[in-house]
């Protein structure tokens, strides 16, 4: 079974709250030979992608949304024990995101393919309020903060954030990333809040990312 055939079968069982069908189809897929790493961005990333994008065009039922979205994360954080961890890990990376589930599940994805590739990570996830993101960013200096949205209403809160690490200089040598969907769909955002670095995938992140990341962390 290819790839898009897998993703689109296995869409249909997730909003269908089919959870034997579901671990059937991940199960030959890992028999088959597929790596967690591989399961997670090529497969569940654009499952995650299709349910967001259709819930915002009210293109699929609450329920469905939920079914799939719930579903999916059992299947993430199954995936993610299989990835292999490396060893050492020479850069730290804290990472927070929007409080929808959909927006935690998309940042989910992210940081357990960036701890695969090396990243000593910390993940506090969604809700979190902004001067305690601020005053974690300052005593614990990671070498990357990565901001995750999916929805446009995250982005007064990631501004300011960020404007104010730089005022009080709380942030310095720490490298600030942005990812997520909103990014994706507003061209030129990241570069309007002053943020070099921009994905619009968990694998193209890690892309960026680890093309600075010492020898001995991959």
């Amino acid at each position: 079974m290819n790839t898009e055939m897998l993703v689109e079968r296995l869409y249909e069982s997730l909003v269908n709250g089919d959870r034997v069908a579901s671990r059937t189809l991940v199960q030959s897929t890992v028999d088959g030979g597929m790596s967690a790493e591989t399961l997670l961005s090529d497969v569940y990333w654009p499952i995650h992608e299709m349910l967001e994008r259709l819930h915002r065009a009210d293109q699929i039922s609450l329920v469905s949304y939920h079914l799939g979205t719930r579903l999916l994360r059992t299947l993430v954080d199954q995936a993610a024990a299989r990835l292999n961890i490396p060893q050492v890990r020479t850069q730290t990376l804290m990472a927070f995101c929007g409080p929808a589930q959909g927006e935690e599940l998309g940042a989910q994805i992210a940081v357990d393919l960036l701890e695969a590739a090396g990243f000593d990570v910390t993940f506090g996830g969604g809700g979190v309020p902004a001067d305690e993101i601020m005053a974690q960013v300052h005593a614990r200096r990671p070498d990357v903060l990565l901001m995750f949205a999916s929805a446009a209403s995250d982005l007064p809160g990631i501004r300011t954030i960020i404007d104010q690490l730089r005022e009080i200089g709380a942030a310095r040598g720490t490298r600030m990333v942005v990812g997520g969907g909103v990014f994706t769909r507003a061209e030129g955002l990241a570069d309007e809040i002053g943020i070099e670095t921009c994905a619009d995938s968990p694998a193209e992140l890690v892309a960026l990312l680890t093309d600075e990341v010492p020898a001995a962390a991959t």
